[in-house]
């Protein structure tokens, strides 16, 4: 399944390479919002948020009211979680407030599942050099993916797995990563950057991993 994204900087509509250099920038959020519409599922992530300046909560409160969202961005606390879905989220995604000195805090997603409930919770796997990276892609840690997928998926339904080496640069998604995430999990599991046409979605659909899209549908690459 295609899983469009709309990132969210200083009020506009943003897309970044690598977390880091911005490439495109939209003042008005409503054209995407009318077209990602037909969509059960669209990704709303608040960068502002993710980099602890500032927010755009405001903006985030407008679109999952009108868009069926996964929202992410930010969320440290079970009181932040609850907030966004209390404001329409279908679910919330949680990444750097679930690695503790460097490892999986597997107390504070015991306390999500508990307080919010599996269902609701994606838990992200942010990777960059094979290592997962926190505080919006800038901090590297010393464990993998994989290892904190197996920590942490009692306590959610499903992972985000953002392949940061090649996040907005439309060079292809590793498809071999993605299998051996899947192998390891049976909860649902979510792959993103990079990925630039119809053809690695549908090899991401075989395996029973949906994608989530930016870059190649602004730029036009996949229309959608």
């Amino acid at each position: 399944m295609l899983i469009p994204s709309i990132d969210l900087m200083g009020g506009k509509v943003v897309q970044l390479v690598q977390g880091s250099k911005k490439a495109l920038e939209y003042d008005s959020f409503e054209p995407w919002v009318e077209r990602f519409a037909k969509y059960p599922l669209v990704q709303l992530i608040d960068l502002d948020a993710a980099m602890r300046q500032g927010d755009n909560r405001a903006l985030v409160r407008q679109i999952a009211a009108r868009l069926p969202c996964q929202v992410g961005g930010g969320i440290r606390s079970v009181e932040g979680a609850r907030e966004l879905l209390d404001c329409g989220a279908r679910t919330v995604i949680l990444g750097s407030s679930l690695v503790r000195e460097g490892q999986a805090d597997v107390e504070f997603a015991r306390q999500l599942e508990r307080s919010i409930g599996a269902p609701q919770l994606v838990f992200a796997l942010d990777s960059k050099a094979g290592k997962v990276t926190v505080a919006g892609w800038k901090q590297a840690t010393a464990i993998t993916a994989l290892e904190m997928l197996r920590a942490l998926q009692p306590y959610c339904g499903g992972f985000l797995y953002t392949h940061v080496d090649t996040e907005g640069t439309m060079t292809g998604f590793p498809l071999e990563v993605a299998r051996e995430l899947r192998a390891a999990t049976a909860r649902r599991l979510i792959a993103a950057g990079g990925i630039r046409s119809r053809q690695e979605i549908e090899a991401l659909d075989a395996i029973g991993v949906d994608a989530v899209v930016g870059m190649a549908i602004y730029t036009g690459a996949i229309e959608a």
